[in-house]
């Protein structure tokens, strides 16, 4: 893809190789290779490393303490950062929140939060989905009621990840329940020690607990971290949408699972010869492969394009479709390539997963796939991202 950077961008990439190379702990990119649920210690060990060398918030403008790079940039640090196994940044605070405080925010709010977001000594979490507002986000049903100077917030929330690590929430709730239901909602940040919150895990299917559900009874919020306008919070809602669905797609991750699958094909045995030399198996790696590099080069010039700025939303939800799709494409090849070594999955004491008699490449690749069955629900399901598509690109 360097063919398509100019001669700075690849410089850049460099600096960026180098970097990792010299900052990267080993015992944390073991850690994200293997792991699908990393604990929070070591998610914070990476950003500070970051932090110190003043790369905390790669997405951010210079004057509210980011790199102020440009978005290819930014696609050459994650692509880098993936392909080097350095664990992935917590996006709440990062690529969510932070950005509709800088824009949305009192001069106060961006003070008080933007500095510890991006130092990683304050970890975020998202209160979105309810049990009957998922998809359908606008049909949320938490309540917040103005009592004096504070909202009472009642209610609950679903599929929250990190609830149980974070000490902030950001939360979509109804404060105006006559309204029309986009326009009755507000932007609230929450402080998660507040009386009255409870938090409780979900497990997934691979045995990890990033999910949780959270309920509100009674919880006071103060009026100050109202975010933007009472019942505005939709708008600042879909601003957020945009960048979690930009980041969803994970391409540069998805590319370190192909170079993971292409080491499992070369090792594990069909017939006597690597996995690799079978002409069925090496069709459908093929395949994937296209699909990936497609992918890529969308991305990409995406980013070296302009023209669809003022379609951000289109392009931020034909990115999230096709990259988890493509994602799950390579999740599931892989799982394929592993065959009977994946039966007896377990976790191990220090909690990867096994597949006892496979290679190292194998380790933590069935919990990957468990995990990324969910990748075309969450953040609004594949179905939701082809309604959108259908709106906005067909007017339909």
């Amino acid at each position: 893809m360097d063919a398509y950077l100019s001669p700075a961008d690849r410089a850049f990439r460099q600096e960026v190789k180098a970097f990792l190379r010299d900052h990267l702990p080993p015992h944390l990119a073991r850690q994200q290779r293997s792991h699908s649920h990393l604990p929070k210690e070591d998610v914070v060990a990476w950003h500070q490393i970051l932090h110190r060398h003043g790369w905390g918030a790669p997405s951010w403008p210079k004057e509210h303490g980011g790199t102020g790079w440009t978005p290819v940039q930014r696609f050459i640090f994650e692509d880098e950062c993936a392909l080097a196994d350095a664990p992935l940044l917590s996006m709440f605070g990062i690529n969510m929140v932070g950005p509709v405080i800088y824009t949305f925010g009192t001069e106060a709010q961006k003070q008080r939060f933007l500095p510890p977001i991006v130092a990683m000594t304050q970890h975020w979490c998202q209160g979105y989905s309810e049990p009957g507002a998922g998809s359908d986000l606008a049909a949320l049903r938490t309540r917040a009621e103005v009592e004096g100077d504070h909202y009472v917030v009642n209610g609950s929330k679903i599929w929250t990840s990190d609830a149980h690590k974070a000490d902030w929430m950001f939360c979509l709730v109804r404060t105006d329940p006559q309204a029309r239901q986009q326009r009755g909602i507000s932007f609230l940040l929450i402080d998660m020690q507040t009386p009255g919150i409870t938090v409780r895990p979900i497990v997934s299917i691979d045995g990890g607990h990033t999910l949780n559900e959270v309920f509100f009874d009674g919880v006071r919020v103060p009026c100050e971290n109202l975010v933007g306008e009472e019942n505005k919070g939709w708008t600042y809602a879909k601003f957020l949408l945009g960048h979690e669905r930009s980041a969803t797609p994970e391409v540069s991750r998805t590319k370190r699972r192909m170079v993971l699958l292409r080491e499992l094909a070369a090792t594990m045995q069909a017939n006597g010869r690597p996995l690799a030399e079978d002409p069925h198996f090496a069709l459908r790696l093929a395949g994937a492969q296209v699909e990936l590099d497609a992918l890529e080069l969308t991305n990409l010039r995406l980013l070296l394009d302009d023209a669809h700025e003022g379609d951000g939303m289109a392009a931020a939800s034909m990115m999230k479709l096709r990259g988890s799709e493509v994602m799950q494409l390579v999740t599931e090849l892989t799982l394929d390539a592993l065959g009977p070594a994946v039966m007896p999955y377990e976790k191990a004491g220090d909690g990867s997963s096994q597949t006892p008699g496979a290679p190292d490449a194998a380790l933590g690749r069935v919990e990957d796939y468990f995990l990324r069955r969910a990748a075309t629900i969450y953040a609004g399901s594949s179905e939701t991202q082809r309604n959108i598509l259908a709106k906005l690109v067909f007017g339909t």
